[in-house]
């Protein structure tokens, strides 16, 4: 393949999928006494025999129809052989030849469509905790509670060009899984191996392995961007290779060169007999899809009348759109729209905030919209209250009355502050009757900060207006 970018990063996604029990053992994939959760199978004991969990299939293929992959007529297993002490019986379980899905692609928040190459199911391997970190620890500990549970692993096409971009897919994509309901955001593991290269080095692609969540991939694809650059500027080449990134030290390690497949000697899993994915079973989870994303959005837009990019943006976090589903019970759609997608994501970005990270709430929010849509509080008020509302609980409509923040509706009270602000600032009165706009502006600015926000703009330039 022909690259033209300065980066070029392609994404293998592993998924931990939310099943009660392991991808071929009845063993609990929510242990938290380490080696508390293991059997004969998924620590591979000799005769042992695996039994494949029908939840992880169906899992998968929600995920395989919501991006669009051409699903395989036949589910096959294979060994992929490898000695490391995360896998006890030196081969792991996983799709080869056939995966459960073939191609497909995942929509970024810019619109721009990133391209699959498969989708396809494994089990895990062993946790293995370095106590003094990666790099200068001096053994290492295995817990194999982890090893055999169930994933799906996603490879996109090294369609991505910056670290900003394979942070967003990795956003989107956890937003689908939410959606799907077949990933525990709270608990479950999402890891990313990256494959990157740059112009400079010719392209020569390095692996890196281990990155956990959507913000740590930023983080480690910019600092080996960096890295390559370094490598290059020495005049040095820069080798297909394998490391690890260190999110405690910030760095990436050399772990190995990088292997081909054929290193693993791949065969097909004898214990395991080939299934058949039917029609009728791929129609059944199709059927019992919940709502997806751009489901969602086309709804909002003729249910709720508000606009489509406004439908586009709450959307494509699924908090967000869960709280936006529980605010328009109490408020206006098309005011409640117009005030989470500009206002509330402009205070979470100012704060650098995830919307699952704020104190927000429905009913504050609901309250701060119907009482600006009600003229009860300005829109200025209404902003100041919004950004204090995101990092602190409090009642909203309590804090109005003890600061008095409504707006200031009797008119002699009004006027008498407009008053005072004319008399105090003469040069601004005669370059209003000059003709100067900008005048007029320094006198309303003056007359809400004396109200704190609280008047209302129109009212307080009739007012000058007609005093002037």
């Amino acid at each position: 393949m022909k690259f033209n970018t300065d980066v070029v990063i392609g994404l293998e996604i592993h998924i931990e999928l939310d099943t009660k029990t392991k991808l071929f053992c009845g063993c609990s994939t929510k242990a938290d006494k380490p080696n508390s959760s293991t059997c004969e199978i998924c620590l591979g004991f000799p005769g042992s025999k695996p039994v494949l969990n029908k939840k992880a299939v169906d899992y998968s293929l929600r995920l395989c129809l919501a991006t669009n992959s051409k699903i395989a007529s036949e589910l096959i297993f294979s060994r992929k052989n490898y000695f490391y002490p995360d896998m006890s019986k030196n081969y792991q379980i996983t799709q080869y030849e056939l995966p459960i899905g073939d191609g497909g692609e995942l929509e970024l928040s810019t619109s721009k469509k990133v391209g699959l190459v498969r989708i396809h199911i494994e089990e895990d391997p062993a946790s293995l905790v370095h106590p003094a970190g990666m790099h200068d620890s001096a053994y290492v500990l295995v817990d194999y509670n982890r090893s055999g549970r169930p994933l799906c692993e996603l490879v996109t096409q090294p369609e991505l060009t910056s670290p900003e971009e394979a942070r967003d897919f990795m956003k989107q994509l956890i937003n689908v899984l939410r959606y799907l309901k077949i990933f525990d955001v709270n608990n479950g593991v999402i890891k990313a191996d990256a494959n990157i290269s740059i112009k400079e080095g010719d392209y020569n692609r390095v692996e890196v392995k281990n990155i956990t969540g959507f913000k740590e991939i930023e983080r480690a694809l910019n600092y080996e961007i960096q890295r390559q650059k370094q490598v290059v500027k020495e005049g040095k080449k820069i080798i297909l290779e394998t490391r690890a990134w260190d999110a405690q030290a910030g760095v990436t390690h050399s772990m190995r060169s990088k292997e081909s497949e054929a290193d693993y000697g791949y065969i097909l899993d004898p214990d395991l007999v080939i299934t058949d994915i039917t029609n009728e079973w791929v129609k059944k989870i199709k059927d019992e899809l919940p709502e997806l994303p751009r489901d969602r959005a086309k709804r909002y837009v003729s249910e709720y009348k508000i606009s489509a990019d406004d439908a586009k943006v709450l959307t494509q976090d699924y908090d967000l759109a869960e709280f936006f589903n529980a605010v328009v019970k109490k408020t206006s759609p098309v005011q409640a729209a117009r005030w989470a997608r500009r206002e509330l994501v402009r205070v979470l970005n100012y704060n650098n905030l995830e919307f699952s990270e704020s104190k927000i709430t429905p009913d504050g929010f609901a309250t701060i919209v119907d009482l600006y849509d009600k003229k009860k509080i300005t829109d200025n008020v209404a902003k100041k209250i919004l950004e204090k509302l995101v990092i602190e609980k409090f009642d909203v409509k309590d804090y109005i009355k003890n600061e008095g923040l409504g707006v200031v509706s009797d008119s002699g009270k009004l006027e008498g502050v407009v008053k005072e602000v004319i008399k105090n600032n003469p040069k601004a009165v005669e370059e209003f009757k000059a003709g100067k706009g900008n005048a007029l502006n320094f006198l309303v600015g003056q007359v809400m900060r004396q109200t704190r926000g609280a008047a209302s703009p129109e009212e307080v330039i009739k007012i000058i207006k007609s005093l002037i």
